[in-house]
């Protein structure tokens, strides 16, 4: 693999909110026309890559993470074409993008959702994961206790219960089924055209894991990201993605299989520890990763 193939290993990777980072048009919202007046300050704190967090179109239910369009540019933070000249200015700079991708589920506004939910025939139906009666275990996996009460709600239009990993406005995809990879990489690709350098794969861990019905996606669930390195490669050779998988040192190396898979995992267990070191005053907590 060539140098520039290889720039995520000394990347200098700087994250931030365009909603709350720099107003550009007077309206008291960070957007993109802000962000292009502040990347002379973010190129002299020696960054050489912007992570964005989410900006497509959405309710807005969950910063973002509730996306129900994504093609768009959330209207309230610019347009597309606000965005193509921000990673070409950024690329004058030396500096590439990142972005989410957050497929492990959509809004529940989303159009896929709604054609789900209104037509039992329709090709959508099977983008998401239904039961026609509340499973079991509805109460078990819950993510945010105490806010959230269960993954499975009921759908009055669809007269079935749908899966959320997360919040009931946050419908789980099926990764299972095949049209929806196909869709993960049309999404992919689509922003891979539009300049940005890899992505940050939201809730990479559930994204995998066999849900409802689909108990499991294959042999191995982790060959879905092979699967998307694959098409990564083939459109972008030195694009990356970079997992957000919360999991046990001895799973880790399933999520990169040789270089077959994504290049990058956070490093959760080493930043639980960092926090506990501090909050114990014991910095030999943080020694142990």
């Amino acid at each position: 693999m060539k140098r520039r193939e290889r720039w995520y290993k000394n990347a200098i990777i700087y994250c931030l909110d365009v909603e709350t980072y720099m107003d550009g048009n007077g309206d008291g919202i960070g957007d993109f026309e802000g962000l292009m007046q502040r990347l002379d300050q973010l190129a002299a704190l020696g960054i050489t890559c912007i992570w964005l967090l989410p900006f497509f179109g959405t309710p807005n239910r969950d910063n973002g993470y509730d996306v129900s369009d994504y093609y768009t540019v959330d209207p309230v933070l610019g347009t597309l074409g606000d965005f193509v000249e921000f990673v070409y200015r950024a690329g004058e700079y030396g500096i590439r993008i990142m972005v989410d991708l957050i497929v492990n589920h959509t809004s529940r506004e989303h159009p896929w959702f709604q054609a789900a939910r209104s037509d039992p025939s329709s090709r959508y139906r099977d983008y998401y994961i239904w039961s026609k009666e509340k499973p079991e275990d509805a109460q078990t996996g819950i993510v945010f206790p105490g806010v959230q009460k269960t993954t499975w709600t009921y759908d009055k239009k669809a007269e079935a219960y749908y899966f959320h990993r997360f919040y009931e406005f946050q419908p789980d995809l099926n990764v299972a089924n095949p049209a929806v990879v196909e869709e993960i990489y049309k999404i992919m690709g689509f922003w891979l055209r539009l300049g940005v350098s890899g992505f940050r794969v939201d809730a990479a861990s559930f994204l995998i894991e066999g849900k409802g019905a689909h108990e499991s996606i294959e042999d191995d669930p982790h060959d879905v990201l092979r699967r998307m390195r694959d098409f990564l490669s083939w459109r972008r050779a030195d694009a990356i993605m970079l997992a957000e998988a919360n999991v046990p040192y001895e799973q880790v190396p399933l999520y990169f299989k040789e270089g077959e898979k994504i290049q990058m995992l956070f490093h959760f267990i080493l930043m639980q520890n960092m926090y506990l070191a501090m909050a114990r005053g014991d910095a030999s907590r943080s020694s142990r990763c």
